[in-house]
């Protein structure tokens, strides 16, 4: 009988242990800290943290950001609506009895102002009419626009403003009126007065000014006989205009600044409130023959005095008499708009308040061509804006009469030296003055009545408060 017998382990099988679950247990809380211990040294995962951190932090900068900037450029274009509103409501509120116009004046402004803005969900607006002085007309305006991350923190983004603006106050004024004596204002007043200028200058290619004044001969201008007038062919151009009756712009200027002085004494009464006028005038210098004053009769005296509402004394081709080397330079606006800001000094408010002073307005007349000498050298040209603007930015409205420079396409100096910006010395001049301030009055029209208008719209003009 044969036996048999198995040797444990002397085989190629092994017989294999399990663990206990404790001694499970202690190897996996072992492990654990092990891996936690790897993640703590490993650098790599907080950069991708502090990455992630960072980026929703950019992010959210970047949207705050983006709506802020959006906010601000709305609200921006809604204080501007808000502004007009209110400015076109006070500007026709006299007093209580126009509240319901002034009223509507004001929303349809805003209404259709407001529905050009962008806008995500409306505009409302509150109008609100004063009932006593001083008269107001106030508009509230809420708007609201979504944000960039909606929902993140706010779906939407509230814009208020608010805009007043107060109506005719009756102010206490001063008037500085600046007016051109330049020899292109003696252009003939009408067409038709043109005409004949045009018609007895033949030698001239025909000129319907009538700036060559004295000592004819050194012109040479050969004007001629003219039947049934005392013209007898030695006048120069300015004689020749007299003895033809014919009326020149600064004939109509002189007498437009004379009426304008009972204008002003009415309507002084009628507002209870005190105008003051100073007079100067501007050719080749600046010249201030009535100083500030309230009495206004005796404005208007040195208004119609001679010498002081005419063209200076030129000849030899519009040199001056005393200086004949000026190079026909006669229109110098930086030496009238120099003198001028020099004259007027800081504006009030025109209350009667203890301590305050009048409100000032520059009332300027003139032609709008620019013809002085700079370095040595003649300058024809529109004239600049920087006067203006500075004067402005003083706080002192200017109200701007444009006398159209009239087109003379027949006359050769006119087609050299000023057709080729004739069109834009309108848009210049509206440019230099005060909104709602500036007027234009064409060849052959109303002078007085223009200047009467202009001073009108000077002494009614709302304006917002601050």
């Amino acid at each position: 009988m044969t036996s048999s017998s198995a040797k444990i382990g002397s085989g190629s099988s092994v017989i294999k242990h399990r663990k206990s679950p404790l001694d499970r247990r202690s190897t996996g809380l072992k492990g654990l800290r092990d891996h936690l211990a790897r993640i703590a040294r490993d650098t790599r995962g907080n950069v991708m943290v502090l990455m992630a951190i960072g980026l929703i932090a950019l992010g959210t900068a970047t949207g705050v950001g983006v709506d802020f900037a959006r906010a601000l450029n709305f609200k921006t274009g809604l204080q501007g609506v808000a502004d007009a509103a209110a400015i076109a409501g006070a500007s026709i509120y006299v007093n209580n009895g126009y509240a319901t116009p002034a009223t509507a004046a004001a929303t349809t402004y805003f209404d259709q102002a407001s529905a050009r803005l962008p806008t995500n969900n409306g505009v409302s607006r509150t109008i609100t009419v004063s009932q006593s002085a001083p008269w107001t007309v106030t508009v509230n305006a809420n708007a609201t626009i979504n944000s960039t991350f909606s929902g993140l923190f706010e779906n939407t983004i509230p814009v208020q403003v608010t805009a007043t603006a107060h109506g005719p106050t009756n102010p206490n004024i001063d008037f500085y009126l600046l007016l051109d004596t330049s020899p292109s204002m003696a252009i003939a007043a009408t067409q038709a007065d043109i005409n004949t200028m045009v018609a007895n200058t033949g030698p001239q290619g025909g000129c319907g000014f009538a700036c060559h004044q004295a000592v004819p001969l050194h012109d040479t201008l050969n004007n001629p006989v003219v039947a049934n007038t005392s013209c007898d062919g030695t006048e120069d151009n300015y004689g020749l205009a007299r003895c033809l009756n014919i009326t020149l712009r600064i004939d109509n200027l002189r007498t437009a600044t004379q009426n304008l002085m009972t204008t002003a004494q009415s309507t002084m009464t009628q507002n209870s409130a005190i105008y003051r006028m100073a007079i100067s005038k501007f050719d080749v210098a600046f010249n201030t023959f009535r100083t500030l004053t309230s009495d206004l009769a005796a404005a208007q005296t040195a208004a119609g005095a001679p010498g002081n509402i005419d063209m200076p004394v030129m000849y030899a081709n519009n040199h001056l008499v005393q200086n004949d080397n000026n190079q026909d330079a006669d229109t110098n606006y930086d030496a009238a708009m120099n003198g001028i800001n020099a004259l007027m000094p800081a504006p009030g408010f025109g209350t009667s308040a203890t301590g305050d002073t009048p409100q000032e307005v520059l009332f300027f007349v003139t032609d709008g061509v620019e013809d002085e000498m700079v370095n040595g050298s003649r300058q024809e040209s529109l004239m600049s804006n920087t006067w203006c603007d500075t004067i402005k930015n003083r706080g002192i409205r200017i109200a701007v009469l444009y006398t159209e420079y009239f087109p003379l396409p027949t006359n050769a100096w006119y087609n050299a030296h000023v057709a080729s910006y004739q069109s834009n010395i309108g848009p210049t001049l509206q440019a230099c003055a005060s909104p709602g301030l500036y007027f234009k009055v064409d060849t052959g029209g109303d002078i007085s009545a223009a200047m009467t208008a202009l001073f009108t719209s000077a002494v009614q003009s709302a304006y917002i408060s601050n």
